[in-house]
């Protein structure tokens, strides 16, 4: 009968959970204030965070220093050459006296203010400038002009009469920019002609020479047969003389070619 009874009563609580979870309870407070009371929380917290006075700041980037380059020392300016001018008298200025041989450079025989010929220097005409010149008057009457070469080779007595005359007739300083005085012409040289187209003669010796179809057709052609224009246009001051677009100096096909080609005199020429 009792045991029936002890059946249907209802299981006893077991008690032990609650007091251990109790237990916990009040040791974990306890912990806590005990903590607390002796700043062991404090000290952990700041084990655990970075103190700002240990941390080591990256440091500010500093401005590049500018350096003023020191300055060069001042160059003078270089003193300017003087400018070339063999016009008129002033290309005969230290060369009156005459020499006793020819000079001839890089392969030219000059006749020049600069350099002039010996006296008694008297070759007569070229044969082989004479051929040159009759073979580009060949070529130019195929394209209709007859030319002519009114004057070639002079001896130094000859050019003596003439400079003496432009003198007389025009003075020494108009004389000197287109005649040369004796010793200094290129026609005692044998290799020189005054050219001209034959029934034209108001054009000889004249500057009117260089704009007629005839005198282009030389001033185009010459170099073809050996020949060049000794005085350009725009050259007095370099070559000595006056433009003369009817005087042509023979120099072989070769150096006339080089010569046309390249723009240069042959004053230029040989002080390059």
């Amino acid at each position: 009968m009792n045991t029936r009874m002890n059946m249907y009563q209802p299981p006893k609580k077991k008690k032990w959970p609650w007091i251990v979870g109790a237990l916990v309870a009040i040791l974990i407070l306890g912990g806590a204030i005990w903590a607390q009371q002796t700043g062991y929380l404090s000290q952990l917290t700041a084990a655990t965070t970075p103190d700002d006075s240990q941390q080591v700041d990256s440091p500010e980037p500093q401005p590049e220093e500018v350096v003023t380059p020191e300055p060069e020392p001042e160059q003078p300016e270089p003193t300017p050459e003087p400018e070339i001018d063999r016009s008129g008298a002033k290309g005969y200025e230290g060369n009156e006296t005459l020499p006793q041989e020819p000079t001839v450079i890089k392969g030219i025989l000059m006749a020049s203010k600069q350099y002039p010929l010996p006296a008694d220097y008297a070759p007569g005409e070229s044969k082989d400038a004479r051929a040159a010149f009759e073979e580009m008057a060949a070529a130019a009457r195929v394209d209709g002009f007859e030319l002519v070469a009114f004057s070639g080779y002079r001896s130094f007595e000859r050019q003596q009469e003439l400079y003496e005359r432009y003198v007389k007739n025009d003075g020494q300083e108009a004389a000197d920019r287109y005649s040369a005085r004796p010793g200094h012409s290129e026609h005692q040289t044998g290799l020189a002609f005054d050219i001209g187209e034959k029934n034209f003669e108001e054009h000889y010796a004249r500057e009117s020479f260089g704009e007629t179809e005839a005198g282009k057709w030389v001033a185009s052609n010459a170099h073809k047969f050996g020949f060049i224009m000794r005085y350009p246009k725009g050259k007095e001051k370099i070559t000595g003389y006056m433009y003369e677009p009817w005087h042509f100096r023979y120099l072989g096909k070769e150096l006339a070619k080089e010569l046309t080609e390249s723009g240069l005199t042959v004053e230029e020429y040989i002080e390059q």
